[in-house]
C-alpha cells in the first residue's frame, strides 16, 4: 500500500504542478495528456490496493475513508505514509 501510495501521490504533483503549467503557460497540452492518463492508472492501482488491504487487514470504515479522501490532498499521500510506516 505505501508503495503505490507514494508513486500515486507523486503523479498528482507531477500533474499538479509540472504538467498543468507546461500546458498553461508553455503551450504543451500533451503533457496532461500523458501525465494525466498515468495518474489515472495509478489511482485505480490505489484504489484497489486499498480495498485489497481493507479486507486482508480488517481495515475500519474511518481508516479506509481517511486513506481515500487524503488521496485528493496535494502532499496527503505523504502524510499517510508516514502513518502507515509507523505500523
Amino acid at each position: 500500500m505505501r508503495l503505490i501510495a507514494l508513486i500515486e501521490g507523486l503523479s498528482y504533483l507531477f500533474l499538479l504542478f509540472i504538467a498543468m503549467p507546461l500546458k498553461y503557460f508553455a503551450g504543451f497540452p500533451q503533457v496532461v495528456t500523458v501525465a494525466g492518463g498515468l495518474h489515472g492508472l495509478f489511482f485505480v492501482l490505489y484504489l484497489i490496493a486499498l480495498i485489497n488491504v481493507t479486507i486482508a487487514d480488517g481495515w475500519k470504515f474511518g481508516r479506509v475513508l481517511f486513506t481515500f479522501v487524503i488521496a485528493f490532498v496535494p502532499f496527503g499521500n505523504f502524510i499517510l505514509d508516514s502513518r502507515l510506516r509507523k505500523e
